[in-house]
């Protein structure tokens, strides 16, 4: 087979919640966005993004196929024909996974996790992206592939490690793309190339497959043009996975309702831990996203930065440094010549260390983490430039481990005190190079972050309380519509957005219903009310004029009604037709769809 790429139409936009509508109306097909993309791909003039293309064939058997299903089985797919990447440090069957190291390549047998998933919802893989060898650098330069040129400028640097997969989005050839993150390694290239980096809180999406730097640090991060997006690819890509001991089962916990609804606390850095680097647009641009964030309802509290700092400051000074030769120094030691002398240096370094320092290393980290702790219960998030100023190439080649710790002065902390961070961008410099602007919550916090940054990005109402809002409807989801479900792209789709995971009264059975595709539960109110209990939902606000629509697709036997939570509010929600549950499974004591599907896996 062969892909000739032709020129896109009038819409040029991968964004996801646009794509799915082109989808929705029949304005796109997945070939023609493949050919698209590899049109785009074939005319962009910024080099060295990719390692590794899927075959032709191989591209083509995924659109034709997805092409192929039917209107149902489409909207069962939230990512359904949706192009991304992935950074070349994650496996995918039948592929070299080179971790930028030729020498290193092994052609993998089995998919990450991750990308299985992505793959599962729909997404089409175009394929792996350049990165700082072996994960190890900040800077996107460190790549035997070519040093990846920045999205806007190449005189500057990409930022690292994940250039490649934050080029791909920059550049427009994929909606959304796969990084990991250690030290920043999702967030600084961001904010070099002025697009989203989200790095979730670690464990919450699988690494098993992925080449690890620090396992016991590393996180999938995610590249987007949209908080929107991150937050929809994260619904699909997070669980729990038993090929990672290091995943976690636990969702994120909502989010804070003043972070959706007005008056927020924010944390900012004390003046004297502020680095710009005499990079005085970049100062003013910090000072003015401090002030967006006051007039969306934030009161800026001024922390003490310096456990934070000191804690980044073990990453590379310190004994996780050598966790990296776990992973790779049987292959170092074996082929010297292979890594790159700027790599090696770093690796050789971690040789350094043993196991008594090890320890004492992590007891001063606990230190500081406690420390951090304090700091941050003042706040409901922390916020901070992702770099202090942009990075010429030139010199990254005259200092190479001076500009590497000057771009991870705002990032290398965020793991190692099992923190999650987004990077969003918030402005540009008089020379076009954008600015970008951190914020960065305790672990499971993950909402929180998405809820403010979407705030802040106008993609979210900025002042009005959800619950004012007159020309929405608040809809209450118990199954296949939930975050990371089949279904939640539907309510996606018709510009639904996220208010709160809360319970029902204790008045509602929930059943599995037999013969629905994709598996659904029933939701009905119990007579006496006494037999009943709490059941886990979900709280979106749809736009009233969409509403209308949304439940003429509901199927029988579901229905809409009104649903009483906890809190005594009735809102609208999700409910079965009484003769539906005859055959169905009584899951009432699971207490929600979620803890009766993770059982069933069990």
């Amino acid at each position: 087979m062969s892909l000739t790429p032709i020129v896109s139409g009038e819409s040029d936009d991968l964004d996801i919640t646009r794509l799915c509508h082109r989808y929705a109306t029949g304005e796109a097909t997945p070939e023609r966005v493949l050919r698209e993309v590899l049109a785009r791909i074939a005319d962009c003039p910024t080099r060295h993004i990719w390692i590794e293309r899927l075959s032709d064939d191989d591209l083509l058997l995924r659109a034709r196929a997805l092409g192929a299903l039917t209107a149902a089985e489409r909207n069962a797919l939230p990512l359904y024909g949706v192009p991304f990447a992935v950074k070349d440090n994650i496996d995918v069957a039948s592929y070299p996974t080179t971790a930028a190291c030729p020498d290193f390549a092994y052609v993998a047998t089995r998919t990450a996790t991750v990308v299985a998933r992505l793959e599962a919802a729909g997404a089409m893989l175009i394929g792996k992206t350049n990165l700082d060898q072996f994960a190890t650098g900040l800077v996107g330069t460190r790549s035997p592939y070519g040093a990846c040129d920045n999205a806007i400028d190449p005189a500057y640097v990409a930022g690292g490690s994940s250039s490649g997969s934050a080029v791909a989005v920059a550049r427009g050839l994929v909606s959304f793309s796969l990084g990991t993150d250690t030290a920043g390694s999702g967030r600084v290239p961001a904010a070099c190339n002025g697009v989203i980096g989200f790095k979730p809180t670690r464990g919450l999406v699988s690494t098993a497959g992925v080449v690890p730097a620090c396992r016991s640090l590393d996180c999938i991060a995610v590249f987007t043009h949209s908080v929107t997006d991150a937050e929809r690819v994260l619904n699909v890509a997070l669980g729990e996975d038993a090929r990672d001991p290091y995943s976690r089962s636990q969702h994120p916990r909502p989010a804070r309702p003043a972070l959706t609804e007005g008056e927020f606390r924010f944390g900012v850095p004390a003046a004297e831990f502020l680095r710009f680097y005499g990079d005085t647009e970049s100062r003013d641009l910090f000072a003015a996203a401090v002030e967006h964030l006051e007039a969306l309802g934030g009161r800026r509290i001024e922390i003490d930065f310096a456990s934070f700092l000191a804690a980044g400051s073990l990453l590379y000074d310190g004994p996780w440094v050598a966790e990296r030769l776990a992973a790779i120094g049987h292959f170092m030691h074996q082929h010297p010549e292979a890594l790159l002398p700027i790599t090696r240096r770093i690796l050789e370094d971690g040789m350094a260390y043993d196991a008594a320092e090890t320890f004492t290393a992590q007891y001063r980290l606990a230190a500081l983490r406690r420390s951090a702790e304090m700091e941050m219960a003042r706040v409901d998030v922390l916020i901070t430039p992702t770099i202090g100023t942009q990075v010429l190439r030139t010199a990254v080649e005259a200092e190479p481990m001076a500009t590497n710790r000057q771009l991870g002065y705002y990032t290398q902390f965020v793991n190692l005190l099992d923190q999650c961070a987004i990077a969003v961008p918030a402005g540009q410099r008089a020379d076009g190079m954008p600015f970008g602007l951190s914020l960065i919550a305790p672990g499971m916090g993950d909402c929180d972050l998405l809820t403010l940054a979407a705030r802040f990005m106008g993609e979210l109402p900025a002042l009005a309380a959800a619950n004012d809002m007159p020309d929405e409807i608040h809809l209450a989801v118990v199954g296949a519509h939930l975050s990371g479900q089949p279904l939640n792209h539907q309510l996606l789709t018709c510009g639904a957005h996220l208010l709160r995971r809360c319970r029902t009264a204790p008045a509602y059975r929930l059943y599995a219903l037999r013969a629905t595709k994709p598996p659904k539960p029933g939701l009905v109110r119990s007579f006496p009310s006494g037999a009943g209990e709490s059941i886990e939902v979900e709280v979106w606000a749809m736009p009233a004029d969409a509403f209308g629509g949304f439940i003429r697709e509901i199927p029988p036997p579901l229905c809409i009604g009104s649903v009483e939570l906890e809190s005594g509010e009735w809102v609208q929600g999700f409910l079965c037709e009484p003769h539906a549950l005859v055959n169905g499974d009584d899951i009432t004591a699971h207490g929600g769809w979620r803890a009766y599907l993770r059982a069933k896996e069990a």
